[in-house]
């Protein structure tokens, strides 16, 4: 089942109205993300079919899984579709092992693609099989139910906020895994959040939900870019860049690629080639009029200025700068842009204070 996925409701409910048609690509990460009650879990409720509103349309590909107007229906327990709440809900009484087969008992023999063994390798839950739920961490717990999720040969994931239980260090336990399924399985997730850091490192596609509509959707980074919004990262708004490994320096740094230059950070582990997501704050960004020259910043990379924005800060502004075509934000002053005379159209080099590395 390839394609889109088509969620769309105009509705009133009790004080508040959600009122969203959301076309999500049928690959990747997309994460819903918003402050409390913009309406997040309702959207994936209502693709799950755990709630049904009167006039929504919700599909998946060719699947229509509600269309009041054509009298369809299709009940959650025939929706293609795993859920990963921020409650476990493992069977106490199971083992990890039963927990885990439990969900591909829901599948006929024949249309079983992923086997155990495979999950349990790829969520790291191999030593974990004859364990009950009560013997797990609350990390361990939520691997056991995505693996029970992804055993149900879903066609669509859902996951509502499944780290929001977890403290610091479990989330940084269980983030890696998150990616992994991202990576080596060609299953479209739908992410449930409002922890910018979690949107940060997994998205690739980005909804912004307030007060029960949509204020802006697109590829993440494009999101992040536009000043019209209110920016996730709150106060500190930035961009997150896809780079890979392009050096690794006798002097213990590693260079980073990506389409519009070069970054140098710290030596990482990673092999040559390996991808990997950065954030650049606006607050890192500064401009010059002139290449670098007998500086201690080592990156910088000749930007165009796309426009401005006045800033939260006093007295500070956002630009909107484009390198080949990957938007980046830099903070500056108004007293900088006066001196400078920095115009729309102008070219300028961003000198990059800090690279953050997401992982």
């Amino acid at each position: 089942m390839n394609g889109e996925i088509r969620l769309v409701c105009a509705v009133d409910r009790q004080a508040f109205r959600l009122n969203v048609d959301l076309s999500l690509p049928g690959s990747g990460i997309t994460a819903l993300f918003g402050p409390s009650g913009s309406g997040k879990t309702t959207c994936l409720r209502l693709l799950a079919g755990l709630e049904r509103l009167p006039g929504v349309q919700c599909s998946v590909g060719d699947q229509v899984w509600q269309d009041d107007q054509r009298g369809i229906f299709v009940p959650p327990h025939q929706r293609a579709l795993g859920v990963v709440f921020q409650d476990a809900s493992l069977f106490a009484h199971l083992s990890v092992r039963d927990n885990l087969l439990f969900g591909q008992r829901r599948v006929p023999a024949g249309q079983r693609r992923r086997q155990l063994g495979e999950i349990t390798a790829l969520l790291g839950l191999e030593t974990l099989l004859d364990r009950l739920p009560a013997a797990l961490s609350g990390g361990e717990r939520q691997r056991v139910a995505m693996g029970r999720a992804l055993l149900a040969e879903p066609a669509l994931l859902l996951m509502d906020e499944p780290l929001a239980a977890l403290d610091w260090r479990r989330k940084q336990e269980i983030l890696p895994y998150l990616e992994r399924l991202h990576q080596e399985l060609a299953i479209p997730m739908v992410y449930v959040s409002h922890a910018p850091d979690e949107v940060a490192r997994l998205a690739d596609h980005l909804v912004l939900l307030d007060g029960g509509q949509v204020i802006g959707q697109g590829a993440l980074n494009t999101v992040l870019a536009r000043t019209d919004l209110p920016p996730v990262f709150a106060e500190d708004p930035g961009v997150v860049l896809s780079v890979c490994i392009a050096e690794q320096a006798d002097d213990g740094l590693t260079r980073l690629s990506f389409p519009g230059g070069d970054l140098w950070v710290a030596q990482r582990a990673q092999a040559i080639g390996t991808p990997l997501r950065c954030r650049i704050h606006a607050r890192d960004v500064s401009l010059s009029r002139q290449p670098l020259v007998e500086s201690s910043i080592l990156n910088a990379v000749r930007a165009n200025v796309l426009d401005f924005t006045p800033c939260t800060v006093p007295g500070q502004v956002l630009v909107r700068l484009t390198v080949d075509g990957t938007i980046l934000l830099a903070r500056i002053t108004q007293r900088s842009i006066q001196r400078l005379q920095i115009q729309a159209g102008d070219t300028v080099y961003a000198q990059i204070k800090s690279v953050a590395l997401l992982d």
